[in-house]
């Protein structure tokens, strides 16, 4: 009985220095997961490790990659055998399907050669093509980082609102006693004591919807990585800092080069030209050269040689095919165009937003919410001497408060057209 006791407690003692040694490493991946939100690089860091849909577009261009060597190879021979008098009428024997045992055997070896130029435009195709797989793949990581982006900036946002409602309902919540005490000695209306009760329930249900428009946020943008849609999410400290200034002019000409989307229409387009050179080639005859060697059963090897021609007779067919090709390369020219121009359009928008934004920021940052402030301490000094009613008091909270949620939007604002120019133009400001 004491053998297997010994080997129990030995088996326990393994597994339990095991799970010792395991659990560091357990805790810090588990801590890893968890640790994003508040870092905006550390979650496109784990979104572009770990998004299917960017993996996928890089699987994609790596197999159109590897379908540029094949394209530009020559076809692979062919070999025949023939086997001559298989039934043996001549030498009176019976029939064989064997080489050597019939009237005489032929090998043949055929290599088929494209007419000159037509490997080298199937190769620029399969090449122009790949340029299309990875300009995709681009184009669905600039996406990908637009995305991450605006869901971190929302879910800041949902979270400095919901601060300023909680700063401000704390506010009301120490203001409500002197409201009270005042109102029970007589010195306020009773209703006073009503409306910052009915202000401070108002808050509760926006501090509510606030909450809501968190998880939501939280939600997105882990959606994004992807998580867990209830995966954990530290809070946003700041938004990360974006330029003073873009020039309109500047951001056009980046557009033009960097942008994805162009690249991947020109890349398409550059591939309809390769296809309406090929189908142009087609006019000209492949050939096939072949090599034959002849055993009969009885007598010397001899050999032979082979040239093949195929004839280029089905001309309505082949004028049908390069019509085709010649409206390929209209459309493709015509959809790289309309990119361009719906590119500079939406640039446009988003430049012309994020100026707004600008200015606005600045409005209320510099003059508006300094103002707010001091009408607020002005009411509350009045109140408290009986100089300024509570309404008046109420309107200027209202104020503050709808001064620190525009200011939180426009802030927002202003980084999302950021976002979106850096979408459009393929590369961060």
């Amino acid at each position: 009985m004491t053998r297997p006791i010994l080997a129990s407690s030995r088996a326990g003692a393994l597994l339990l220095v095991f799970a010792l040694l395991s659990w560091p490493m357990a805790a810090a991946a588990a801590s890893t997961d968890t640790a994003l939100g508040d870092d905006l690089s550390a979650l496109l860091d784990y979104a572009m490790a770990r998004n299917p849909d960017l993996a996928g577009r890089r699987f994609d261009a790596e197999a159109a990659e590897a379908r540029v060597e094949p394209a530009g190879a020559l076809p692979d021979p062919r070999l025949e055998l023939e086997l001559m008098d298989a039934t043996n009428t001549q030498s009176g024997r019976g029939a064989s399907l064997l080489p050597g045992e019939v009237g005489s055997t032929r090998y043949r070896i055929i290599q088929p050669i494209p007419f000159p130029g037509k490997r080298d435009l199937r190769s620029a195709l399969a090449d122009a093509q790949a340029g299309q797989a990875q300009a995709e793949q681009a184009r669905t990581r600039v996406e990908l980082v637009a995305r991450i982006k605006t869901a971190f900036a929302r879910h800041y946002q949902a979270a400095g609102q919901r601060q300023i409602l909680e700063g401000t309902l704390s506010l009301l919540g120490a203001l409500e006693p002197i409201v009270l005490t005042r109102y029970g000695v007589g010195l306020v209306p009773q209703q006073d004591a009503i409306r910052v009760q009915s202000e401070i329930t108002n808050l509760r249900v926006e501090l509510l919807e606030a909450e809501r428009r968190q998880r939501e946020a939280a939600a997105r943008l882990n959606a994004s990585l992807p998580r867990p849609a209830d995966a954990p999410l530290h809070v946003p400290a700041a938004l990360p800092a974006v330029p003073e200034r873009l020039a309109l002019a500047e951001l056009r000409m980046r557009a033009q080069v960097q942008s994805p989307e162009l690249a991947r229409m020109r890349a398409g387009a550059q591939a309809a030209e390769h296809s309406r050179a090929l189908a142009y080639r087609d006019r000209y005859p492949d050939l096939a050269v072949g090599l034959t060697n002849n055993r009969p059963r009885s007598g010397t090897d001899s050999w032979d040689v082979m040239l093949e021609v195929n004839i280029p007779l089905q001309q309505s067919a082949r004028r049908a095919r390069e019509r085709e090709a010649e409206r390929m390369v209209d459309a493709a020219q015509a959809r790289t165009e309309g990119a361009l121009a719906l590119i500079e359009g939406r640039l446009g928008e988003a430049w012309a937003g994020y100026e707004s934004s600008r200015d606005k920021a600045r409005l209320l940052r510099n003059t508006l919410l300094p103002q707010a402030e001091a009408a607020y301490q002005a009411a509350e000094a009045g109140y408290e001497t009986g100089r300024v009613n509570f309404n008046t008091l109420i309107e200027a909270e209202r104020l503050i408060l709808r001064t620190r949620l525009a200011l939180l939007d426009a802030e927002v604002d202003r980084f999302v057209r950021i976002v979106e120019i850096e979408q459009l133009i393929g590369a961060p400001l």
